[in-house]
């Protein structure tokens, strides 16, 4: 049964997601599950299964029931909940929306003692049922809780690349920067666009490469951020000034938000690495090996180490805190704040001119 210690991480969700699977894959059923939290994905992804394995076609006419929470009320769920299955070993009640349900505490009527024959799916999304309750601490002994929380930007490249892996396939670093820049940490998005492209793949593609992800997904493989910054660390300003006028002509592939989100992360990691070699220099202390390093760094593949030691001599530390204050003074002006008539593009040009020039 789910126990709960701590703050629940993306690491814990993942690996609590994937226990559910398997347990659920091989017939052995909780009586009753509470899938939280912010993260929909995994909440949709483990009904869906119970939905679609538990019961076959013809034991679901009769004893597979939907409600969602905003057209339904607490007793009517437990009512279904008590109702014993018809020419079949399971009822499967699955409450999607549970999250709207105006009183859903009062569920702890029915799973102080579940019956053995239903399996009840709460899908309560958005947010997280309160620890303390007694509905929370009934489901988590005589259940199963899976509490579902976003990623951080540097935990989705592991996880995308575990999620490529077991669909029996690779990906390139690039390609994986690539989705990674375009998508965020969207996961439901990221899987639905990996599951087309798997698709539309000719057959036998074991490896995903960024011309893949061009010709399927849509995103450019020659301008996106990650080729950007890249630029930037090659300190290519022509080619960077290229991949801006791209994104000013493509605003809505390109916001600006995202763009300077991904500078102050690159920027972030070049500060990193010259502020160990200081330590190095000035305190004796060992320089990380390229391991830690990354792990430091957050970077979603070591592969992308040797372009942060070469940015990093090109950008001492005393460039990347001004380039800080021209990231903020960007981000202000495209707010509105002191920002004349200047868009997006023109605000993301001037920006890379002032980097290129300190």
């Amino acid at each position: 049964m789910a126990k709960s210690s701590g703050k629940t991480t993306f690491k814990d969700t993942v690996a609590g997601y994937e226990r559910l699977r398997s347990a659920i894959a091989a017939g052995s059923y909780a009586p009753v599950y509470l899938l939280m939290g912010e993260e929909g994905y995994f909440i949709d992804s483990i009904a869906d299964q119970l939905a679609g394995t538990v019961l076959n076609e013809a034991e679901r006419a009769f004893n597979q029931i939907v409600v969602y929470g905003k057209d339904t009320d607490e007793g009517t769920i437990i009512n279904y909940a008590r109702q014993m299955p018809m020419m079949g070993r399971y009822e499967v009640i699955i409450v999607k929306e549970a999250q709207s349900l105006r009183k859903p505490e009062t569920l702890a009527l029915y799973t102080a003692a579940p019956s053995p024959s239903t399996i009840l799916v709460l899908c309560y999304k958005g947010k997280s049922i309160d620890k303390r309750t007694q509905l929370y601490k009934q489901i988590s002994q005589k259940g199963e809780v899976l509490e579902s929380v976003r990623p951080r930007d540097y935990e989705i490249g592991p996880w995308l690349t575990d999620f490529i892996k077991s669909k029996g396939c690779t990906i390139d670093a690039n390609a994986l920067a690539m989705l990674t820049d375009h998508l965020g940490t969207d996961i439901a998005r990221i899987s639905n666009e990996l599951t087309k492209l798997l698709t539309f793949l000719p057959e036998g593609t074991r490896r995903i490469t960024a011309q893949h992800i061009e010709d399927n997904i849509g995103i450019s493989k020659d301008f996106n951020n990650f080729e950007l910054t890249k630029a930037i660390s090659d300190k290519n300003m022509a080619r960077a000034m290229l991949i801006a006028d791209h994104f000013r002509h493509n605003p809505k592939d390109n916001p600006l938000t995202v763009t300077l989100s991904a500078l102050f992360t690159h920027f972030q990691r070049i500060f990193i690495v010259n502020y160990k070699r200081w330590e190095t220099r000035r305190k004796g202390t060992p320089m990380p090996s390229d391991a830690e390093l990354s792990a430091l760094m957050k970077l979603p593949s070591p592969f992308f180490l040797n372009e942060y030691k070469q940015a990093a001599n090109l950008y001492p530390n005393k460039k990347v805190f001004a380039i800080f204050g021209l990231l903020r003074e960007c981000d202000m002006r495209s707010k509105g704040l002191g920002n004349g008539s200047a868009d997006e593009g023109e605000l993301l040009r001037e920006l890379l001119l002032k980097i290129f020039l300190l």
